[in-house]
């Protein structure tokens, strides 16, 4: 299994990325998916999580209303649309995924795990 999250980088506080992760190995729309994310010092928390069939998606208070979890089931892909960034959300972005039926917000739930992708936001 191969979770490959790219689309991180070097955004100004208020600006917005697109994260992606492509899938491979494991047979995708039975996975739900989720966004986690570990900031320097501090635990991994969960961002936002999809289900399998991308009709329920539930997100960290701290980002509703500016993040948007998706999924292609026919391009074995996940993204994490962000908005509106701010400098405290600087951190590394995971992307990871757990059987179906399976609560999608909590750590877990999740069996295989990306490499992660670095977002940067500066002030």
């Amino acid at each position: 299994v191969q979770l490959q999250a790219s689309g991180g980088g070097l955004v100004q506080a208020g600006g917005f990325l697109r994260l992606s992760c492509a899938a491979s190995g494991l047979p995708f729309s039975m996975y739900s998916m989720g966004w986690f994310r570990q900031a320097p010092g501090k635990e991994r928390e969960v961002v936002a999580g999809i289900n399998w069939s991308g009709n329920s998606e539930s997100y960290v208070d701290s980002v509703k209303g500016r993040f948007t979890v998706s999924r292609d089931n026919a391009k074995n892909t996940v993204y994490l649309q962000m908005n509106s960034l701010k400098p405290e959300e600087t951190a590394v972005y995971y992307c990871a995924a757990g059987m179906r039926g399976r609560p999608i917000m909590s750590y877990s739930s999740y069996n295989y795990w990306g490499q992660g992708t670095l977002v940067t936001v500066s002030s």
